[in-house]
């Protein structure tokens, strides 16, 4: 007998009646035939049981109607029978592959919904967009490891955290900024760097001269140490990750972004450091000019002939502690300016690199380690 295709989805039980009428059989008899119990053979006719593989070898078997068959029979049944809303999971797909979806809402930046259209609506929000489409931040200076890759500034994770950098800080009060008065505030920076509890002034100081600073914690994986960006045309931000908790990543890292301050930069390209001790390409000059402003910020013109002399020398822990504290330094800073200019092995005097994460612990615009901001 040929086999037959259906053209219409009907429950495999309907054509197992067919054929069993057609040869005169009972339900009864093929349930003889197949050694089967009655039963088995009446709830696959009346669709409350499927099709196994060892019952269709067995049709195949008395009927010379092929297991596949009777298989694709029960596939095509069971596949109508599911109600899924395509639609939907289409557009939920396309939302998850647009957004970090999962990260946005594991930290609480958007509230979680069943509803994909309201789902949907909160993130727009949260990107201040009004359609779906692949977010884009503005212009940023940013301090990351040459490992990543050259589009990370827009990486979706990186986005989400630039946003959500904006979003905390846009409420801040900081007076107006002045770039005359940058000078001034370099000085008073460096009266706090002999001391590592001295970070959590920074904030407020910072606000002094019109400059906004937050701290938010990295998605696993972003490396990127900090970034300057511009909420106006005359309203610096900078934000920092914190992913290396040691005092001289701390203290280099803010003068950086200070230098893309203190230089206008930012403001209309995006600017990426290759960094960390990777060779310069042309693009990078700006982040090699901020790297200048930082280092001259910790070791000051006036005591770059001493720093020298210690760096050419027998470094000994006595030399290093008193240097630090002739410069009114800490011990830490010094120790990171010896290693980022390769006078040091990155293993000598790592003591000195104390943690600051917790010194900023009450500031009110920090985000992340257990600190969640509303």
């Amino acid at each position: 007998m040929e086999q037959r295709i259906p053209a219409e989805v009907f429950p495999p039980g309907d054509f197992l009646r067919e054929e069993l009428e057609a040869r005169e059989l009972s339900q009864a008899d093929l349930a003889e035939i197949i050694g089967k119990s009655p039963r088995l053979v009446n709830e696959i006719i009346a669709a409350k049981r499927s099709i196994t593989p060892e019952t269709a070898t067995l049709l195949e078997s008395a009927l010379g109607l092929s297991a596949q068959f009777w298989l694709n029979l029960e596939a095509h049944y069971q596949l109508f029978k599911v109600k899924v809303d395509g639609e939907e999971v289409r557009k939920r797909a396309e939302l998850y592959e647009t957004y970090p979806v999962t990260e946005l809402v594991r930290r609480g930046w958007v509230e979680p919904s069943a509803s994909i259209e309201v789902l949907k609506a909160r993130i727009l929000s949260f990107y201040h967009q009004e359609e779906l489409a692949t977010p884009c931040f503005h212009p940023i200076a940013a301090r990351k490891a040459s490992t990543v890759a050259p589009d990370a500034p827009h990486s979706r994770l990186l986005t989400a955290w630039l946003f959500r950098l904006r979003q905390i800080a846009e409420p801040v009060k900081v007076k107006p900024f002045d770039l005359s008065a940058m000078p001034r505030l370099i000085e008073e920076l460096q009266s706090r760097m002999h001391e590592p509890t001295a970070v959590a002034d920074i904030p407020a100081l910072l606000a002094e001269y019109g400059i906004r600073i937050v701290f938010l914690e990295p998605f696993k994986g972003m490396k990127v140490d900090g970034v300057c960006t511009w909420l106006g045309e005359n309203e610096p931000l900078i934000g920092m990750s914190l992913r290396y908790n040691r005092i001289d990543n701390f203290w280099f890292v803010l003068l950086h972004e200070l230098g893309h301050v203190r230089y206008g930069d930012a403001k209309t390209k995006v600017i990426v450091d290759e960094d960390l001790g990777a060779t310069r390409t042309e693009t990078s000059q700006c982040e090699s000019r901020a790297d200048s402003y930082a280092q001259r910020a910790i070791i000051p013109k006036g005591v770059e002939a001493d720093f020298a002399a210690l760096a050419t020398a027998r470094i000994s822990e006595g030399r290093l502690m008193q240097f630090a504290a002739e410069h009114a330094l800490h011990p830490g800073l010094v120790v990171g300016q010896l290693h980022g200019r390769k006078v040091l092995q990155y293993s000598h005097f790592r003591k000195h690199l104390e943690h600051v994460r917790e010194h900023l612990a009450e500031c009110a615009c920090l985000e992340g380690w257990g600190k969640r901001l509303n």
